[in-house]
Parts: structure tokens; C-alpha cells; sequence
């Protein structure tokens, strides 16, 4: 368990000295994207199949998240990436992650995907307490993150104790 809380804790320190470092936002946000699907359980229990990451508005995030993740084994399944343009073109996904532009769009995708087991994270202000699972936030420079245990709950989602005490919790 001390080994475990020791991975997350570099993997973010790590991740927080990258954004200081002015490494491009969208790899930081990847790189936090996936390193989340490690610490996280779905109710999913086959062995076998795909993994998938969603990504609702953000080239980018989705350019690297499929570079550097994309067909990649996750145990015995694979990871595919996709893009979202908009809400209503989203469908199931184990991992959402919904870009800041896309912000409006918020509630479409999360009455969509509500009872599915999807993890769903956000980057803007206020989406944590609003329904999000994970949303990112800037705190004194540093690139954070909110934690909506109720959120997560009700996704059948179960989030390690190491990823939690890492969080804001909301």
C-alpha cells in the first residue's frame, strides 16, 4: 500500500513540475488522464476487449492521449482513444474527458453517460461540484485536481485510497 501511495504521489509531483515547467498543458493533462484509469476500478469486470478514453472538444488531448496510449494493452485489454466533436456524438466510454471549450455541453454528456460507469473529467470551475467525477484546477500554479466521491459512487466506480488523498475532495 506504501509502494502505491509513493506512485501517485511521484506520478503527480512529477506531473505538477512538468506544468511548471511550461511543458504544453495538453500533455500534462494526458499524462493525468491516463495515469487516473491506474487507480481507478469499473464495474466492467471482462477480462478482455477495449479500454476506451473519450475526448469531447480537444484535439490535442486526444492527438497525444492516442500517440502515446493508443492500442496499448491495459491488463488483457486495449486502450482506443476517441474524439467527441460535441455532445451528441458520445457514446459509451470508460473515461470521458470533457475539454473547457466544451464546457456547455457539460450536463447533455453527463445525463448521456449517467449509470454507465464512466469516469468523467472536467477542466473548468464549479463542473466538480456540478457532477463531474475528476476536474481539474489551478492552484497556485499548480495543476491540481477535485474528487466527487458522490459522483464517483454512483458511477459504481471505486477510486483508490491513494488517488483520493491526493485529491480535493468535494
Amino acid at each position: 500500500m506504501k509502494k502505491r501511495i509513493l506512485l501517485v504521489a511521484a506520478a503527480l509531483v512529477v506531473t505538477g513540475s512538468v506544468f511548471s515547467q511550461n511543458r504544453p498543458l495538453h500533455e500534462v493533462y494526458s499524462m493525468m488522464v491516463f495515469n487516473f484509469t491506474k487507480y481507478v476500478q469499473w464495474p466492467d469486470h471482462a477480462t478482455t476487449g477495449e479500454f476506451v478514453i473519450g475526448v469531447v472538444g480537444n484535439t490535442d488531448i486526444y492527438n497525444t492521449l492516442n500517440g502515446w496510449y493508443g492500442g496499448k494493452a491495459r491488463g488483457s485489454k486495449t486502450y482506443i482513444i476517441k474524439k467527441f466533436n460535441s455532445a451528441s456524438d458520445v457514446t459509451e466510454c470508460h473515461v470521458l474527458y470533457i475539454d473547457k471549450s466544451k464546457s456547455g455541453e457539460f450536463d447533455d454528456v453527463n445525463s448521456k453517460l449517467q449509470g454507465k460507469g464512466t469516469l468523467v473529467i472536467t477542466d473548468k470551475s464549479g463542473l466538480g461540484e456540478k457532477g463531474s467525477g475528476i476536474n481539474f484546477k489551478t492552484v497556485d500554479n499548480k495543476l491540481k485536481f477535485e474528487l466527487n466521491q458522490k459522483v464517483i459512487e454512483s458511477a459504481n466506480l471505486k477510486v483508490s485510497g491513494a488517488l483520493s488523498s491526493m485529491a480535493i475532495l468535494i
